[in-house]
């Protein structure tokens, strides 16, 4: 990441006072007791020991534990959670031809309950034609290109973060599952040094908040582990539907960085080691947050 105004750090992790203690207030609220319930039947599961390959955490946790009781209870119930609003444009698109194929997704991929369960749960992951590791968006982009004879869609926001959200939900309820062994290794080990790399004028880490002071708060925020389980997000304070990328562009814009471009190879290895670290809660398909 790049300090604004300076050159692009090297890899060596900065060291010095961490300047978070003039951003945090203190001890956030108290966290969410039992797991997300959805629509009253469907339990999901909220809290989970952490991974083995993740050193700081013994215990992961969604983000939703973390949040107010009222912008818990809209995720609770898919009637009062205006991201189902986005997951019914995904189907649409799913559903609709495009490109010089004339084909929709739907024609090669038929329904999507059953040929995309489990899909969100494994994403990034390693598409061996490729030869690279793939975010969902990429997936999707790809078969849009070269499956459809469509232009690919803007990353990171709009119809693209739609088409991943109605994906993801036939994955809702499924425990997050993402390799990081085998050809991803690599860029998983990227993403990891990135992720404890403190970076900007503020000279913060994705750890920094997300490890070390999860549960305090920052200004009026209480800080959540930063589990992208729930990812496409919807944020009520921007009224949209935000991918992974999406807040990882923002995080880094908090530290006073200059961020990576939203589709840039260093995001697909951040959001690769991220998901990781959520190993074992539960995908939430489209996730309210603050």
């Amino acid at each position: 990441l790049q300090p604004q105004g300076g050159t692009r750090m090297t890899k060596t992790v900065l060291k010095g006072a961490i300047t978070s203690v003039a951003i945090l207030a203190g001890a956030g609220m108290a966290l969410a007791e039992g797991n997300l319930v959805i629509n009253g039947d469907l339990e999901l599961t909220s809290e989970a020991p952490a991974p083995s390959h993740i050193e700081g955490l013994t215990t992961v946790y969604s983000g939703w534990v973390f949040r107010d009781s009222f912008t818990q209870a809209m995720e609770m119930d898919d009637f009062d959670n205006p991201g189902m609003l986005f997951v019914d444009a995904g189907e649409d698109m799913w559903n609709e031809p495009a490109g010089t194929s004339g084909k929709a997704c739907a024609d090669c991929h038929g329904d999507a309950s059953e040929s995309m369960a489990g899909v969100r749960a494994v994403y990034p992951k390693w598409n061996e034609a490729a030869g690279e590791v793939r975010t969902l968006e990429m997936q999707i982009n790809a078969c849009r290109t070269e499956n459809q004879g469509a232009e690919a869609l803007k990353y990171g926001k709009g119809d693209i973060v739609s088409l991943e959200a109605y994906i993801s939900m036939q994955s809702r309820g499924m425990p997050m599952n993402v390799a990081i062994d085998g050809p991803v290794a690599d860029v998983w080990a990227q993403g990891k040094e990135m992720y404890y790399t403190r970076t900007g004028q503020l000279e913060l880490s994705c750890a920094s908040c997300h490890e070390e002071n999860y549960g305090n708060l920052i200004r009026a925020e209480t800080l959540s582990q930063g589990q992208t389980n729930g990812f496409p997000v919807y944020r009520i304070k921007d009224s949209v539907l935000t991918s992974a990328a999406g807040r990882f562009v923002g995080c880094v814009r908090d530290t006073k960085a200059e961020t990576y471009k939203i589709d840039s190879s260093d995001f697909v290895a951040l959001e690769l080691y991220v998901a990781s670290r959520g190993n074992g809660i539960s995908v939430e398909g489209v996730s309210v947050r603050n």
